[in-house]
């Protein structure tokens, strides 16, 4: 039997433990590594190329949207289960944004979880029916963000990742997941359209001061 390789990523130890004992209890399901944060996770997910990455929204350094944006730009073949304890449903939208496969609460049930893996793994989505209905009332996602619209106006100047990054101070990773957002909600193919799109729209006008 070929089995699911997963990564389990969470910041505490002791749930991260919980995860991996359960789910090495399932006979089609193997933990291949464990990350305490989002950076973390994506250099393990770099090395070993697991199936499906167990992913904690909220961690230090790097939150998990940020890390399922940088995860899917170098290998979108990899499946991201969120997993979250926090209602704030921009940041699960966020994370949608980064192209993440399902969410969960870690309120839900363990079953819930193995059931979304083994989803996942088969090429479908999993969302559970609590996110989708937090998700349904939230406001329009259109608007960009004041960080995407810092990252939009740097791209507007010809500024290349790694100059975006340390201007802003954030990882190339993490430049790489606002791009991935910008385009998202501006419906554009690359960066010489987001910008096309920016300068028709006059986008960046209350920004003009920079």
């Amino acid at each position: 039997m070929k089995k699911t390789k997963i990564i389990v990523t969470d910041d505490h130890a002791v749930v991260r433990m919980g995860f991996v004992a359960l789910l090495e209890s399932e006979p089609d399901l193997t933990v291949i590594g464990e990350a305490d944060d989002g950076r973390s996770a994506v250099e393990l997910a770099k090395k070993t190329r697991p199936d499906v990455i167990l992913m904690d929204l909220l961690m230090p350094n790097m939150s998990g949207a940020e890390a399922t944006g940088a995860i899917k730009a170098f290998d979108p073949s990899i499946k991201i289960l969120i997993l979250t304890s926090s209602s704030d449903v921009e940041e699960i939208g966020r994370a949608l944004d980064a192209q993440a496969d399902g969410i969960l609460l870690k309120s839900d049930n363990y079953a819930d979880v193995v059931t979304s893996i083994r989803t996942l793994a088969a090429g479908h989505k999993s969302i559970s029916q609590v996110v989708q209905k937090m998700l349904a009332e939230r406001p329009s996602p259109k608007t960009l963000s004041n960080r995407q619209l810092e990252v939009l106006s740097a791209m507007c100047r010809g500024l290349t990742n790694a100059d975006i990054a340390k201007m802003l101070g954030i990882s190339p990773d993490g430049v790489k997941f606002h791009i991935s957002a910008i385009l998202a909600k501006l419906g554009a193919a690359n960066r010489s359209e987001a910008v096309a799109i920016a300068l028709q729209n006059r986008l960046l006008k209350s920004r003009s001061g920079e």
